[in-house]
């Protein structure tokens, strides 16, 4: 799975958020500022040919579905910024948020209870 341009995750996100719909549908629920419709609808012809969505015919319109989920892309991308950036190591990801005080020690202290708690 190759990583998505913003355009493109920002598109997929509209579509996640969506389920499945036309360019309409997802114009709707894109972040603002959406782009527009023809921008929209070429971004989303790049994501089928990439195999994130497939497209069927309705009438004279085309009705898309992801095909990656939502999770399986975050897990895929985190991974690989971790590996890339972080030696592979998420406690120095979590120790350069702590760092960059972008993170409270109320957080940390709540990421370790969910760590114990397995969820």
């Amino acid at each position: 799975m190759e990583k998505l341009t913003q355009q493109e995750e920002a598109a997929m996100l509209a579509i996640w958020k969506t389920g499945a719909g036309l360019v309409k549908d997802f114009l709707e629920a894109h972040v603002a500022p959406a782009p527009p419709y023809t921008t929209l609808a070429s971004t989303i012809k790049n994501l089928e040919k990439k195999g994130f969505v497939e497209s069927r015919k309705v009438g004279n319109v085309y009705e898309y579905t992801p095909l990656i989920r939502e999770e399986a892309y975050k897990n895929k991308f985190m991974n690989g910024f971790v590996k890339n950036y972080f030696e592979n190591s998420y406690k120095e990801l979590v120790s350069f948020f702590a760092k960059e005080k972008k993170i409270t020690p109320d957080e940390l202290k709540e990421i370790i209870r969910m760590i114990e708690n397995g969820k």
